[in-house]
């Protein structure tokens, strides 16, 4: 695995290669981050469908998001045990025929169970992707390699998350769920193809938050679960606020996504200049950049057009703050990076299921545009939290 606290050369930088391994991961992120997004796009269908209210249906995003927490903070040392190539390809197999079960769902509640089943397998798969990233990751290139790996939640937003809303509005919300579940399986035969391995890290398990006790590891784990409520309160119930608030189509939820996604994409090929800085300074001013994003999507809240302008910056900022968090993480202790990575992703989802809930009842009560606001303060208390982070955690590697 490369030491990402030890300078590389300056020579071996112009011929180090991004691995194809890195675009493997890739699809398979792709495949669950769409998951992980596509309901709310939906939710208003979803929620027709079974004569329900949109909150309602917004449940079954939180059991997955639960479901995922679960899985990574319980079961994501297993990554460092049995090595994260194997426990990714067994993952992806569950959670493919949890996307079934969601696609055959006849009332919410069973809808709920298989998101929170779907929710089990990506709690192990996500991290196992991380986990894989960094272990492949050449010296010097950590960034545009996670990068790499990253831009498959561009994919989810521009073949998935995206296109789901079209397919919704000609076809039905069911074959969202069952094109997804045949999505699964071409990630799963990827990964088998690519013979993705990922050596076991350790020989005995630990406890499952034994992690915490890395230094630098809780104060980015705080930042991260301010970062991703934030984006996960206000996605959820930007769609219904276009559908219901501005009257427009689900197909205009999808072009928002797939804008968000061209935001996150167009970062990938600026990764390069975060070598450029001390990944330990640069995380706060990003959390603060996302920030203030936020304050302007709820300044252009009452326009389609401006809201489009604001979620391109949006996926923009995201994805530096996404790639600087992930390698901060990454590089904290190789020797226990999927426990580490485990946490994160839980940590991830159950802001996810807070985020979901909390900014529900702030949605009902004030409506969409005090939505932004609240993510922009928890932008300010992530930004805080990461300058407290050791600082020299994740030094950049490169000259």
């Amino acid at each position: 695995m490369p030491n990402f606290n030890q300078r590389s050369s300056g020579a071996a930088l112009p011929t180090a290669r991004i691995p194809a391994a890195a675009y493997a991961l890739c699809v398979c992120i792709a495949v669950i981050g769409s998951n992980s997004l596509v309901l709310g796009p939906i939710a208003p269908q979803v929620a027709e469908s079974f004569g329900r209210e949109t909150p309602a249906v917004m449940t079954a995003s939180g059991a997955f998001g639960i479901g995922t927490a679960l899985a990574a903070i319980l079961l994501g040392r297993l990554i460092d045990r049995f090595g994260a190539g194997l426990t990714l390809r067994v993952a992806l197999g569950l959670f493919t025929l949890a996307l079934a079960a969601s696609a055959a769902a006849p009332a919410v509640p069973m809808l709920v169970g298989a998101q929170f089943a779907a929710g089990l397998a990506a709690g192990v798969a996500l991290p196992s992707i991380y986990t894989l990233a960094a272990a492949v990751a050449p010296a010097g290139r950590e960034s545009d390699t996670i990068g790499i790996v990253l831009s498959g939640w561009t994919l989810s937003m521009v073949a998935g998350v995206s296109l789901s809303a079209v397919m919704a509005d000609s076809v039905g919300w069911r074959f969202v769920y069952a094109f997804a579940a045949a999505a699964g399986a071409l990630a799963l035969l990827v990964a088998q193809a690519m013979k993705l391995q990922g050596l076991p890290a350790s020989a005995k398990t630990s406890s499952p938050l034994a992690a915490l006790r890395v230094p630098g590891v809780v104060p980015l784990l705080i930042a991260c679960a301010g970062f991703m409520a934030s984006f996960y309160g206000v996605y959820a119930y930007i769609g219904d606020h276009l559908h219901r608030t501005l009257g427009l189509s689900l197909s205009a939820n999808g072009l928002l996504a797939l804008t968000y996604g061209l935001g996150f994409g167009a970062a990938a090929f600026l990764d390069g200049l975060i070598d450029r800085f001390d990944a330990g300074r640069f995380l706060p001013a990003m959390f603060l950049a996302v920030g203030c994003v936020y304050l302007g999507i709820g300044a252009a809240s009452g326009s389609y057009v401006s809201m489009l302008a604001a979620v391109f910056l949006w996926g923009l900022a995201n994805h530096f703050a996404l790639n600087v968090l992930i390698m901060r993480l990454g590089a904290l202790d190789p020797a226990r990076r999927g426990a580490v990575m485990g946490l994160n992703s839980g940590v991830t989802y159950l802001a996810l299921f807070i985020g979901t809930a909390s900014f529900g009842s702030l949605y009902t009560a004030a409506g969409f545009a005090t939505l932004p606001v609240a993510a922009a303060g928890l932008m300010l208390l992530a930004a805080i939290s990461a300058s407290l982070a050791r600082p020299n955690a994740a030094r950049r590697v490169t000259s």
